[in-house]
């Protein structure tokens, strides 16, 4: 038997552009390298109140610069991303609550629905330009990563429950207590120590961490089915 799979946390926003492109490289590795990888949901928002920060389109130098980093990413990393016509609304307005909470509920029934149903809702709000923020848009996005609407139907009954209004804030205080001040994070979990890497540029990084190779954002095994 080889060495047991380490562990890695990954903190996310459908929100988060960058949550995208870091989630999309890790899915291509976990079955390259010898990790565990652990989807975990997050609320962007919680995180940026309870560490004083703010979306950096706020600052109009960084939005220009957002934009093109995100298309210029995009292409790098094969991940069909657009920023949507209203951005300010969608960042600052509708935000991602709901979406976040039906993701919490859906880890806590049907974790293995969990990678393609969070694809989808980015895929909505990210590539399409469309809503996140309805049940009908949830439930949408969950049918078309293979959910029967019996079972998203339920899943939005608990998304205002105790239970997953709790779970959802408590994910979200593990990822501050980790120090995040923005999504996303990405926690190794190595010797018993916990190493935090920010952003979706730490990969590189991160393999080190690991001891595994860096084959780029795409590792040919991937690239030979995209």
């Amino acid at each position: 038997m080889g060495p047991l799979p380490r562990t890695l946390d990954f903190f996310y926003d459908v929100l988060s552009p960058y949550s995208w492109l870091a989630f999309e490289v890790l899915c291509r590795y976990k079955n390259i390298w010898n990790v565990s990888l652990q989807l975990r949901p997050t609320l962007i928002a919680g995180i940026m109140k309870d560490s004083g920060n703010q979306p950096p389109a706020m600052l109009p130098r960084k939005a220009t610069y957002l934009k093109n980093d995100i298309r210029l990413l995009g292409q790098h990393l094969q991940v069909p991303i657009h920023f949507p016509k209203d951005f300010f609304s969608v960042i600052l307005e509708k935000g991602s609550l709901t979406a976040m909470r039906f993701l919490t509920a859906l880890k806590m029934e049907q974790p293995e629905m969990l990678e393609k149903v969070s694809r989808e809702l980015w895929m909505r709000v990210w590539s399409r330009d469309e809503d996140i923020t309805q049940p009908q848009s949830i439930l949408a996005a969950a049918e078309k990563a293979g959910m029967s609407t019996g079972q998203v139907r339920s899943l939005l009954e608990r998304i205002s429950t105790p239970q997953v209004k709790d779970q959802l804030r408590e994910t979200t205080e593990a990822a501050c207590k980790y120090g995040a001040f923005g999504l996303p994070v990405t926690v190794a979990h190595l010797d018993d120590q916990a190493h935090m890497l920010f952003g979706s540029d730490r990969m590189e990084l991160l393999a080190h961490l690991l001891g595994e190779k860096w084959m780029g954002p795409v590792p040919p095994a991937v690239n030979a089915r995209l």
